[in-house]
Protein backbone atom coordinates (compact mmCIF):
# COMPACT_ATOMS: atom_id res chain seq x y z
CA UNK A 1 0.00 0.00 0.00
CA UNK A 2 2.80 2.43 0.96
CA UNK A 3 4.68 1.62 -2.24
CA UNK A 4 1.51 2.15 -4.28
CA UNK A 5 0.96 5.60 -2.73
CA UNK A 6 4.61 6.47 -3.30
CA UNK A 7 4.46 5.61 -6.99
CA UNK A 8 1.15 7.39 -7.53
CA UNK A 9 2.38 10.53 -5.72
CA UNK A 10 5.62 10.68 -7.70
CA UNK A 11 3.78 10.21 -10.99
CA UNK A 12 1.24 12.87 -9.98
CA UNK A 13 4.00 15.41 -9.45
CA UNK A 14 6.16 14.46 -12.44
CA UNK A 15 3.85 13.61 -15.34
CA UNK A 16 2.94 16.25 -17.89
CA UNK A 17 4.32 19.55 -16.68
CA UNK A 18 6.33 18.92 -13.46
CA UNK A 19 4.88 20.39 -10.28
CA UNK A 20 1.31 21.43 -9.46
CA UNK A 21 0.85 25.10 -10.36
CA UNK A 22 1.19 27.51 -13.29
CA UNK A 23 0.57 31.19 -14.03
CA UNK A 24 -2.54 32.01 -16.05
CA UNK A 25 -3.16 35.45 -17.53
CA UNK A 26 -6.41 37.13 -16.50
CA UNK A 27 -6.42 39.46 -19.51
CA UNK A 28 -6.35 38.69 -23.25
CA UNK A 29 -3.07 38.85 -25.14
CA UNK A 30 -4.15 37.92 -28.65
CA UNK A 31 -3.63 41.09 -30.70
CA UNK A 32 -1.16 43.90 -31.14
CA UNK A 33 -3.45 46.20 -29.20
CA UNK A 34 -3.61 43.70 -26.33
CA UNK A 35 0.17 43.66 -26.26
CA UNK A 36 0.34 47.45 -26.17
CA UNK A 37 -2.03 47.48 -23.18
CA UNK A 38 -0.46 44.59 -21.27
CA UNK A 39 3.08 45.89 -21.72
CA UNK A 40 4.63 48.92 -23.34
CA UNK A 41 3.39 51.61 -23.89
CA UNK A 42 0.05 51.10 -22.11
CA UNK A 43 1.45 49.67 -18.90
CA UNK A 44 2.94 53.05 -18.10
CA UNK A 45 -0.50 54.40 -17.24
CA UNK A 46 -1.22 52.19 -14.20
CA UNK A 47 2.41 52.65 -13.16
CA UNK A 48 1.93 56.42 -13.08
CA UNK A 49 -1.41 56.09 -11.23
CA UNK A 50 0.29 53.97 -8.57
CA UNK A 51 3.23 56.37 -8.36
CA UNK A 52 0.82 59.24 -7.77
CA UNK A 53 -1.25 57.29 -5.24
CA UNK A 54 0.37 54.09 -3.87
CA UNK A 55 -3.02 52.71 -2.76
CA UNK A 56 -3.84 52.26 -6.45
CA UNK A 57 -1.61 49.16 -6.43
CA UNK A 58 -4.65 47.32 -5.06
CA UNK A 59 -6.73 48.58 -8.01
CA UNK A 60 -4.41 47.89 -10.92
CA UNK A 61 -2.40 44.79 -9.91
CA UNK A 62 -2.91 41.28 -8.57
CA UNK A 63 -1.79 42.33 -5.08
CA UNK A 64 -5.46 42.34 -4.00
CA UNK A 65 -5.65 38.56 -4.51
CA UNK A 66 -2.06 37.41 -4.09
CA UNK A 67 -0.52 35.54 -1.14
CA UNK A 68 3.07 34.40 -0.68
CA UNK A 69 3.48 30.95 0.88
CA UNK A 70 6.89 31.31 2.52
CA UNK A 71 9.03 28.56 4.02
CA UNK A 72 12.65 27.60 4.58
CA UNK A 73 11.86 23.90 4.95
CA UNK A 74 13.06 23.55 8.54
CA UNK A 75 9.92 21.90 9.95
CA UNK A 76 8.03 20.18 7.14
CA UNK A 77 5.10 18.20 8.53
CA UNK A 78 6.17 14.63 9.24
CA UNK A 79 9.55 15.12 7.56
CA UNK A 80 11.42 17.67 9.70
CA UNK A 81 14.30 19.86 8.56
CA UNK A 82 14.57 18.78 4.92
CA UNK A 83 15.52 22.15 3.41
CA UNK A 84 13.82 24.61 1.05
CA UNK A 85 14.10 22.60 -2.17
CA UNK A 86 12.59 19.48 -0.60
CA UNK A 87 9.87 21.58 1.00
CA UNK A 88 8.78 23.11 -2.32
CA UNK A 89 6.20 20.41 -3.22
CA UNK A 90 4.41 21.14 0.06
CA UNK A 91 4.28 24.87 -0.64
CA UNK A 92 3.02 24.21 -4.17
CA UNK A 93 0.31 22.06 -2.62
CA UNK A 94 -0.65 24.91 -0.31
CA UNK A 95 -0.96 27.17 -3.36
CA UNK A 96 -3.27 24.61 -4.99
CA UNK A 97 -5.54 24.67 -1.93
CA UNK A 98 -5.62 28.47 -1.83
CA UNK A 99 -6.79 28.54 -5.43
CA UNK A 100 -9.22 25.62 -5.29
CA UNK A 101 -10.98 26.53 -2.07
CA UNK A 102 -10.83 30.35 -2.07
CA UNK A 103 -9.86 31.53 -5.58
CA UNK A 104 -6.73 33.13 -4.11
CA UNK A 105 -3.58 33.19 -6.24
CA UNK A 106 -0.65 31.98 -4.14
CA UNK A 107 3.05 31.80 -4.96
CA UNK A 108 5.28 29.27 -3.17
CA UNK A 109 8.55 30.88 -2.03
CA UNK A 110 11.05 28.49 -0.45
CA UNK A 111 13.94 30.62 0.75
CA UNK A 112 17.59 29.59 1.01
CA UNK A 113 20.58 31.21 2.67
CA UNK A 114 18.50 32.08 5.74
CA UNK A 115 20.19 29.58 8.05
CA UNK A 116 22.73 29.54 10.86
CA UNK A 117 25.88 27.42 10.71
CA UNK A 118 23.93 24.77 12.63
CA UNK A 119 21.37 24.64 9.78
CA UNK A 120 18.66 26.26 11.90
CA UNK A 121 16.61 29.30 10.95
CA UNK A 122 18.48 32.59 11.10
CA UNK A 123 15.50 34.67 12.15
CA UNK A 124 17.06 38.00 11.22
CA UNK A 125 17.88 36.85 7.68
CA UNK A 126 14.45 35.34 7.12
CA UNK A 127 12.69 38.44 8.45
CA UNK A 128 14.79 40.69 6.22
CA UNK A 129 13.94 38.59 3.16
CA UNK A 130 10.20 38.34 3.79
CA UNK A 131 9.58 41.99 4.64
CA UNK A 132 10.78 42.98 1.16
CA UNK A 133 7.77 41.19 -0.36
CA UNK A 134 5.14 43.66 0.84
CA UNK A 135 4.88 45.73 -2.38
CA UNK A 136 3.85 42.66 -4.37
CA UNK A 137 1.72 40.52 -2.05
CA UNK A 138 -1.53 41.15 -0.20
CA UNK A 139 -0.69 38.60 2.51
CA UNK A 140 2.04 36.31 3.81
CA UNK A 141 1.39 32.69 4.80
CA UNK A 142 4.40 31.39 6.75
CA UNK A 143 4.74 27.62 6.63
CA UNK A 144 6.97 24.86 8.02
CA UNK A 145 9.44 27.08 9.90
CA UNK A 146 10.84 25.39 13.01
CA UNK A 147 10.24 26.53 16.57
CA UNK A 148 11.33 28.54 18.45
CA UNK A 149 12.55 30.81 15.64
CA UNK A 150 9.12 30.78 13.98
CA UNK A 151 7.70 32.78 16.90
CA UNK A 152 10.29 35.54 16.48
CA UNK A 153 9.87 35.60 12.69
CA UNK A 154 6.10 36.00 12.79
CA UNK A 155 6.08 38.45 15.69
CA UNK A 156 8.62 40.76 14.05
CA UNK A 157 7.07 40.59 10.58
CA UNK A 158 3.67 41.49 12.00
CA UNK A 159 5.27 44.61 13.48
CA UNK A 160 7.08 45.60 10.29
CA UNK A 161 4.48 44.81 7.62
CA UNK A 162 1.09 46.39 6.90
CA UNK A 163 -0.34 43.25 5.31
CA UNK A 164 -1.53 40.07 7.09
CA UNK A 165 1.24 37.73 8.25
CA UNK A 166 -0.06 34.35 9.37
CA UNK A 167 1.96 31.29 10.45
CA UNK A 168 -0.47 28.53 9.59
CA UNK A 169 1.34 25.80 11.54
CA UNK A 170 0.57 27.79 14.68
CA UNK A 171 -2.73 29.51 14.11
CA UNK A 172 -4.44 27.29 11.55
CA UNK A 173 -4.34 24.29 13.84
CA UNK A 174 -5.39 26.46 16.77
CA UNK A 175 -8.42 27.86 14.94
CA UNK A 176 -9.68 24.52 13.66
CA UNK A 177 -9.11 22.64 16.90
CA UNK A 178 -10.84 25.37 18.92
CA UNK A 179 -13.89 25.11 16.66
CA UNK A 180 -13.94 21.37 17.33
CA UNK A 181 -13.51 21.93 21.07
CA UNK A 182 -16.40 24.44 21.11
CA UNK A 183 -18.79 21.89 19.64
CA UNK A 184 -17.38 18.94 21.57
CA UNK A 185 -17.97 20.79 24.84
CA UNK A 186 -21.58 21.43 23.82
CA UNK A 187 -22.04 17.69 23.28
CA UNK A 188 -20.59 16.71 26.69
CA UNK A 189 -22.13 19.68 28.53
CA UNK A 190 -18.96 21.30 29.80
CA UNK A 191 -17.63 24.90 29.80
CA UNK A 192 -14.16 25.68 28.53
CA UNK A 193 -13.25 27.72 31.62
CA UNK A 194 -13.84 24.66 33.83
CA UNK A 195 -11.94 22.14 31.71
CA UNK A 196 -8.52 20.73 32.49
CA UNK A 197 -6.38 20.55 29.36
CA UNK A 198 -3.37 18.33 28.73
CA UNK A 199 -1.37 19.22 25.61
CA UNK A 200 1.35 16.86 24.43
CA UNK A 201 3.80 18.62 22.13
CA UNK A 202 5.22 22.01 23.06
CA UNK A 203 6.42 23.16 19.66
CA UNK A 204 4.87 25.74 17.34
CA UNK A 205 1.42 24.12 17.11
CA UNK A 206 1.10 23.05 20.74
CA UNK A 207 2.16 26.41 22.14
CA UNK A 208 0.05 28.46 19.72
CA UNK A 209 -3.02 26.30 20.34
CA UNK A 210 -2.61 26.57 24.10
CA UNK A 211 -2.33 30.37 23.95
CA UNK A 212 -5.37 30.56 21.68
CA UNK A 213 -7.49 28.43 24.01
CA UNK A 214 -6.68 30.94 26.76
CA UNK A 215 -8.04 33.69 24.49
CA UNK A 216 -11.24 31.66 24.17
CA UNK A 217 -11.70 31.33 27.93
CA UNK A 218 -9.55 28.39 29.07
CA UNK A 219 -7.65 28.99 32.31
CA UNK A 220 -3.85 28.87 32.47
CA UNK A 221 -3.99 27.10 35.83
CA UNK A 222 -6.01 24.31 34.19
CA UNK A 223 -3.46 23.63 31.44
CA UNK A 224 -0.55 21.19 31.54
CA UNK A 225 1.86 20.99 28.60
CA UNK A 226 4.29 18.14 27.94
CA UNK A 227 7.14 17.68 25.49
CA UNK A 228 9.53 14.84 24.75
CA UNK A 229 11.08 15.32 28.20
CA UNK A 230 7.76 15.25 30.06
CA UNK A 231 5.74 17.92 31.87
CA UNK A 232 6.79 21.55 31.49
CA UNK A 233 7.49 22.35 35.14
CA UNK A 234 9.25 25.19 36.93
CA UNK A 235 12.22 23.01 37.86
CA UNK A 236 13.29 22.58 34.21
CA UNK A 237 16.13 24.68 32.81
CA UNK A 238 15.71 23.68 29.16
CA UNK A 239 12.51 25.60 28.38
CA UNK A 240 12.24 28.35 25.77
CA UNK A 241 10.73 31.69 26.73
CA UNK A 242 7.48 30.65 25.02
CA UNK A 243 7.38 27.38 26.98
CA UNK A 244 8.12 29.04 30.32
CA UNK A 245 4.69 30.68 30.28
CA UNK A 246 3.15 27.21 30.74
CA UNK A 247 5.64 25.80 33.28
CA UNK A 248 3.84 24.63 36.43
CA UNK A 249 5.00 24.18 40.00
CA UNK A 250 3.87 20.56 40.12
CA UNK A 251 5.21 17.15 41.14
CA UNK A 252 3.88 15.67 37.88
CA UNK A 253 6.63 14.63 35.49
CA UNK A 254 5.10 12.33 32.85
CA UNK A 255 2.24 12.48 30.38
CA UNK A 256 0.62 9.51 32.13
CA UNK A 257 0.60 11.45 35.41
CA UNK A 258 -0.63 14.67 33.80
CA UNK A 259 -3.51 13.11 31.88
CA UNK A 260 -5.24 11.69 34.98
CA UNK A 261 -8.54 13.49 35.48
CA UNK A 262 -8.13 15.67 32.38
CA UNK A 263 -11.18 16.76 30.40
CA UNK A 264 -9.38 17.39 27.10
CA UNK A 265 -6.25 15.82 25.60
CA UNK A 266 -4.64 17.41 22.56
CA UNK A 267 -1.70 15.77 20.82
CA UNK A 268 0.76 17.52 18.54
CA UNK A 269 3.51 15.05 19.21
CA UNK A 270 4.42 11.46 18.41
CA UNK A 271 2.67 8.23 17.38
CA UNK A 272 1.22 5.82 19.91
CA UNK A 273 2.30 7.76 23.01
CA UNK A 274 -1.18 7.56 24.60
CA UNK A 275 -2.53 4.24 25.84
CA UNK A 276 -6.06 3.04 26.49
CA UNK A 277 -5.31 3.03 30.23
CA UNK A 278 -4.33 6.70 30.02
CA UNK A 279 -7.68 7.53 28.39
CA UNK A 280 -9.48 5.53 31.10
CA UNK A 281 -7.73 7.67 33.71
CA UNK A 282 -9.15 10.90 32.28
CA UNK A 283 -12.21 12.69 33.67
CA UNK A 284 -15.87 12.11 32.80
CA UNK A 285 -16.69 12.15 29.07
CA UNK A 286 -13.14 13.00 27.97
CA UNK A 287 -12.33 14.62 24.64
CA UNK A 288 -9.30 13.26 22.78
CA UNK A 289 -7.80 15.03 19.78
CA UNK A 290 -4.78 12.98 18.69
CA UNK A 291 -3.36 14.97 15.80
CA UNK A 292 0.06 13.48 15.10
CA UNK A 293 0.40 12.51 11.43
CA UNK A 294 0.34 10.03 9.82
CA UNK A 295 0.11 7.91 13.00
CA UNK A 296 -1.83 9.56 15.84
CA UNK A 297 -0.96 9.49 19.53
CA UNK A 298 -3.80 6.97 19.89
CA UNK A 299 -6.09 5.60 17.19
CA UNK A 300 -9.74 6.68 17.43
CA UNK A 301 -11.19 3.19 17.85
CA UNK A 302 -8.84 2.51 20.77
CA UNK A 303 -9.66 5.85 22.43
CA UNK A 304 -13.40 5.36 22.00
CA UNK A 305 -13.27 1.84 23.38
CA UNK A 306 -11.41 3.20 26.40
CA UNK A 307 -14.19 5.69 27.14
CA UNK A 308 -13.47 8.82 25.11
CA UNK A 309 -16.67 10.73 24.39
CA UNK A 310 -15.33 12.37 21.23
CA UNK A 311 -12.20 11.81 19.18
CA UNK A 312 -10.50 13.84 16.45
CA UNK A 313 -7.30 13.28 14.45
CA UNK A 314 -5.25 14.90 11.73
CA UNK A 315 -6.12 12.10 9.29
CA UNK A 316 -8.68 12.25 6.51
CA UNK A 317 -9.72 8.60 6.90
CA UNK A 318 -11.24 9.10 10.37
CA UNK A 319 -14.10 11.31 11.57
CA UNK A 320 -13.47 14.82 12.91
CA UNK A 321 -10.32 15.59 10.96
CA UNK A 322 -8.56 18.69 12.30
CA UNK A 323 -7.58 19.98 8.86
CA UNK A 324 -5.99 23.39 8.32
CA UNK A 325 -7.65 23.55 4.90
CA UNK A 326 -10.80 24.49 6.82
CA UNK A 327 -9.12 27.70 7.96
CA UNK A 328 -6.52 29.50 5.89
CA UNK A 329 -8.45 29.79 2.59
CA UNK A 330 -11.46 31.53 4.16
CA UNK A 331 -9.30 33.53 6.59
CA UNK A 332 -7.20 35.02 3.80
CA UNK A 333 -10.26 35.48 1.55
CA UNK A 334 -11.92 37.64 4.21
CA UNK A 335 -8.69 39.47 5.09
CA UNK A 336 -7.90 40.31 1.46
CA UNK A 337 -11.43 41.44 0.66
CA UNK A 338 -11.38 44.11 3.39
CA UNK A 339 -7.69 44.83 2.79
CA UNK A 340 -6.85 43.97 6.41
CA UNK A 341 -3.50 45.10 7.80
CA UNK A 342 -3.31 42.12 10.15
CA UNK A 343 -4.97 38.86 11.10
CA UNK A 344 -5.63 39.54 14.77
CA UNK A 345 -7.07 37.54 17.64
CA UNK A 346 -10.59 38.80 16.94
CA UNK A 347 -10.40 37.52 13.38
CA UNK A 348 -9.03 34.15 14.45
CA UNK A 349 -11.76 33.70 17.05
CA UNK A 350 -14.34 34.67 14.43
CA UNK A 351 -13.02 31.93 12.15
CA UNK A 352 -13.35 29.33 14.92
CA UNK A 353 -16.89 30.48 15.68
CA UNK A 354 -17.81 30.36 11.99
CA UNK A 355 -16.69 26.74 11.69
CA UNK A 356 -18.46 25.75 14.91
CA UNK A 357 -21.67 27.41 13.67
CA UNK A 358 -21.50 25.72 10.29
CA UNK A 359 -21.12 22.24 11.76
CA UNK A 360 -24.45 22.67 13.55
CA UNK A 361 -26.38 23.98 10.52
CA UNK A 362 -28.75 21.92 8.39
CA UNK A 363 -27.12 20.71 5.17
CA UNK A 364 -29.01 21.94 2.07
CA UNK A 365 -29.61 19.41 -0.71
CA UNK A 366 -27.18 21.05 -3.16
CA UNK A 367 -24.43 21.03 -0.52
CA UNK A 368 -25.27 17.46 0.40
CA UNK A 369 -24.79 16.43 -3.23
CA UNK A 370 -21.27 17.90 -3.25
CA UNK A 371 -20.40 16.31 0.09
CA UNK A 372 -21.65 12.93 -1.08
CA UNK A 373 -19.44 13.17 -4.15
CA UNK A 374 -16.36 14.17 -2.13
CA UNK A 375 -16.95 11.73 0.74
CA UNK A 376 -18.83 8.66 -0.58
CA UNK A 377 -18.00 6.46 2.43
CA UNK A 378 -19.38 9.06 4.85
CA UNK A 379 -22.44 9.50 2.66
CA UNK A 380 -23.07 5.76 2.71
CA UNK A 381 -23.09 5.88 6.53
CA UNK A 382 -25.69 8.66 6.44
CA UNK A 383 -23.38 11.27 7.94
CA UNK A 384 -24.93 14.07 5.87
CA UNK A 385 -28.54 13.08 6.58
CA UNK A 386 -30.88 14.27 9.28
CA UNK A 387 -31.82 17.56 10.91
CA UNK A 388 -29.56 20.43 11.96
CA UNK A 389 -27.36 19.83 14.98
CA UNK A 390 -23.88 18.73 15.98
CA UNK A 391 -23.09 15.13 15.03
CA UNK A 392 -20.62 13.10 17.11
CA UNK A 393 -18.66 12.21 13.96
CA UNK A 394 -18.80 15.70 12.43
CA UNK A 395 -18.20 18.32 15.10
CA UNK A 396 -16.44 20.43 12.48
CA UNK A 397 -17.34 20.78 8.78
CA UNK A 398 -15.66 18.89 5.97
CA UNK A 399 -13.07 20.77 3.85
CA UNK A 400 -15.09 20.18 0.65
CA UNK A 401 -18.23 21.70 2.13
CA UNK A 402 -18.75 24.66 -0.26
CA UNK A 403 -20.16 26.79 2.57
CA UNK A 404 -16.90 26.80 4.57
CA UNK A 405 -14.87 29.49 2.82
CA UNK A 406 -17.77 31.96 2.30
CA UNK A 407 -18.89 31.67 5.93
CA UNK A 408 -15.38 31.91 7.39
CA UNK A 409 -14.52 34.79 5.07
CA UNK A 410 -17.66 36.64 6.10
CA UNK A 411 -16.99 36.27 9.84
CA UNK A 412 -13.30 37.16 9.45
CA UNK A 413 -14.12 40.24 7.37
CA UNK A 414 -16.71 41.34 9.94
CA UNK A 415 -14.16 40.97 12.75
CA UNK A 416 -11.53 42.87 10.77
CA UNK A 417 -13.93 45.78 10.26
CA UNK A 418 -15.14 45.85 13.88
CA UNK A 419 -11.61 45.57 15.30
CA UNK A 420 -10.26 48.40 13.14
CA UNK A 421 -7.71 46.60 10.95
CA UNK A 422 -9.77 46.70 7.73
CA UNK A 423 -9.04 49.37 5.15
CA UNK A 424 -12.19 48.63 3.13
CA UNK A 425 -15.68 48.52 4.62
CA UNK A 426 -18.41 46.06 3.64
CA UNK A 427 -21.93 47.38 4.15
CA UNK A 428 -23.90 44.16 3.67
CA UNK A 429 -22.18 41.02 4.95
CA UNK A 430 -25.05 38.76 3.90
CA UNK A 431 -24.56 39.98 0.34
CA UNK A 432 -20.79 39.58 0.67
CA UNK A 433 -21.11 35.94 1.77
CA UNK A 434 -23.43 35.30 -1.18
CA UNK A 435 -20.95 36.98 -3.56
CA UNK A 436 -18.08 34.80 -2.32
CA UNK A 437 -20.28 31.72 -2.70
CA UNK A 438 -21.11 32.65 -6.30
CA UNK A 439 -17.47 33.45 -7.09
CA UNK A 440 -16.23 30.12 -5.82
CA UNK A 441 -19.02 28.21 -7.55
CA UNK A 442 -18.01 29.77 -10.88
CA UNK A 443 -14.34 29.02 -10.15
CA UNK A 444 -14.91 25.27 -9.71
Amino acid sequence: MAEDIKNKALAYHENGRPGKISVISTKPCETGEDLSLAYTPGVAQPCLEIKAQPENVWRYTTKNNLVAVVSNGTAVLGLGNIGPEAGLPVMEGKAVLFKHFADIDAVPLCLGKVFTEQNRTDADKLIAAVETLEPTFGGINLEDIAAPECFTVERELKKRMNIPVFHDDQHGTAIISLAAIMNALKVVGKKIENCRFVVNGAGAAGLACSRFYLTAGAKLENMILCDINGVLHTGRTDLSSEQQMFAKDTPMRTLAEAIKGADIFLGFSAPNCVTADMVRSMGKDPIVFAMANPTPEIFPDVALAAGAALVGTGRSDYPNQINNALGFPGIFRGALDVRAKDINEEMKLAASEALAELAAMEIPEDVKAELCKAYPADAARGLFDGPAGIKMEMIIPKPFDPRVVPHVARKVAEAAVSSGVAQVTIDDFDAYEAEVTARLRSNR
